[in-house]
């Protein structure tokens, strides 16, 4: 998957192709922010909301997103967060994570507009198109934004995590040759001790095994991660396949053991699980630069019912301290696709102009993807981070919806009505349109659909396929008072 998506030689993101653009209705596949403008924004007043839960920080705020896409997210919340001053004059700096360089230019040419792009020691940067001292800097990995304790982050990862390189794994049956094998090897310098058979003695029950990506060998049925994958581009078969290794791999000795979850499933032959190191890498990562690598472990207090999903994850011991922050603050928001509560399986899958088609077609060519794992990253961050704790994940319908998309649709038409009749609008109205008249059908048509298909309960409706989760820091529970809940995951804050 890393190869496909991020080599520098044909990568499908990094490649720079004349008039290449996977986003949008020309691309691949469209994304919320394309979609609707008020996704964007309401993501910017989520952070505006938890910055305002944690006593208005009045410097040291930073915001990072990861894989920002052509930078329209990020454009949408900025475009918010100026309108509260006292935040905005906070932030220092905007980081963006990004291996493309097309892409980077993109994003450059949307947030700075005429400003330069300069290179520096960790990447590039350049500054705001709304603010000149604000400034907008990339680099290529997370390790290179700066960690500093006495910051306060706010970290955006949408449709991020769905792209990171992912390892399945197989529960298979031992061998039923096992106890063929003979006790000792005959050798010319006399008989030894078989390890096959001394392996074949330790091993209990069935044993994980790993799925590998191998050419593919005709005439054999091709096989895919997925039934919904199954076509290909141009009708030609795949060059790869999934196949089962014969052995064990390193991978399938320890990924698999990491976690009770997949040591439960381990039993039942033909078990098959996802496990994404490097997204558990980045949500340890976040959660260190929000609340630190402390020593302590929040008190048993912690403990709620199982209607406030906060609690659920806290029952992890603390990491040795490595980066200590005495005043744990900022958020994290995971946005993306895959299940509430269980293990993601045959979900590897691949995109092409809005299509399903095989993730082992035209390499290089077509997007990959896999559902991401929410529970694993919950556990990581909170292994990672005594200090924080996990909301989520919640469907995205619910989670617009107690952000107030329908009062902000609502309050869109208005004043592209009032726009129409020439009555004077303050504010922010539709992105891009800045008071001047147009077709009003189009733009309240253009207005209820995008939020309609964000928050879409259907069965492969955007508002229930996605979900979101929040990383924030751990607040203890009071006596007498309710556990505090992040706005959009049932809770509110004081103006």
């Amino acid at each position: 998957m890393r190869q496909c998506l991020t080599s520098p030689d044909g990568g499908y993101y990094t490649s720079r192709t004349e008039g290449r653009d996977q986003f949008g209705q020309k691309g691949d596949f469209v994304t919320s922010p394309e979609i609707s403008q008020m996704f964007g924004e309401l993501i910017g007043v989520c952070i505006v909301a938890e910055w305002m839960a944690q006593g208005r920080n009045s410097a040291g705020v930073y915001i990072m997103e990861v894989g920002p896409g052509r930078g329209t997210l990020m454009d949408d919340m900025l475009r918010t967060i100026r309108n509260f001053k006292p935040l905005a004059s906070a932030i220092e700096a905007i980081y963006l994570v990004e291996a493309s360089p097309s892409l980077r230019q993109a994003q450059h040419e949307l947030l700075c507009g005429d400003a330069p792009l300069e290179e520096t020691d960790i990447g590039f940067q350049s500054t705001s198109k709304y603010a000149p001292d604000l400034k907008i800097i990339w680099c290529e990995d997370v390790r290179f934004v700066p960690k500093d304790p006495s910051k306060t982050p706010f970290i955006i990862a949408h449709e991020f995590f769905d792209a990171l390189p992912i390892h399945v794994f197989q529960s298979v049956a031992p061998s039923p040759h096992a106890s063929t094998s003979p006790s000792q090897i005959l050798t010319p310098t006399g008989p030894i001790s078989n390890p096959a058979r001394q392996q074949q003695s330790q091993q209990q029950g069935n044993q994980w095994r790993e799925l590998l990506v191998s050419p593919t060998a005709p005439p054999s049925t091709i096989t895919t991660s997925s039934s919904k994958s199954s076509s290909t581009t141009g009708g030609s078969k795949p060059e790869f396949e999934l196949t089962l290794a014969k052995a064990a791999t390193p991978h399938s000795l320890y990924l698999p053991e990491t976690s009770d979850r997949y040591k439960a499933l381990k039993g039942t032959e033909g078990a098959t699980i996802e496990i994404s190191p490097e997204a558990l890498s980045y949500a340890a990562d976040f959660a260190i630069r929000i609340g630190g690598s402390a020593s302590q472990t929040p008190s048993s207090s912690s403990s709620t019912s199982p209607t406030q999903p906060a609690s659920t994850y806290r029952n992890r011991a603390p990491t040795p301290v490595a980066f200590p922050k005495p005043a744990p603050s900022g958020a994290a928001l995971i946005l993306d696709y895959g299940p509430t509560a269980t293990i993601p399986t045959n979900s590897l899958r691949g995109i092409r102009a809005h299509a399903a088609v095989s993730p082992f077609a035209v390499p290089g060519a077509v997007d990959l993807s896999a559902d991401v794992d929410f529970i694993a990253l919950a556990l990581a961050a909170l292994d990672a981070s005594p200090a924080v704790e996990v909301h989520g994940p919640a469907e995205q319908a619910a989670w617009l919806a107690g952000m107030g998309i329908g009062e902000r649709a609502a309050q869109l038409v208005k004043r592209a009505l009032e726009r129409e009749r020439g009555i004077a609008v303050g504010g922010e109205g539709e992105r891009g349109k800045d008071g001047a008249k147009g077709d009003l059908t189009e733009t309240v048509k253009r207005i209820e659909t995008g939020w309609k298909r964000l928050v879409d309960r259907g069965p492969n409706g955007m508002g229930r396929l996605y979900k979101v989760m929040a990383i924030v820091p751990y607040a203890p529970l009071e006596k007498g008072k309710p556990r505090r809940r992040p706005v959009g995951f049932g809770g509110d804050v004081a103006v």
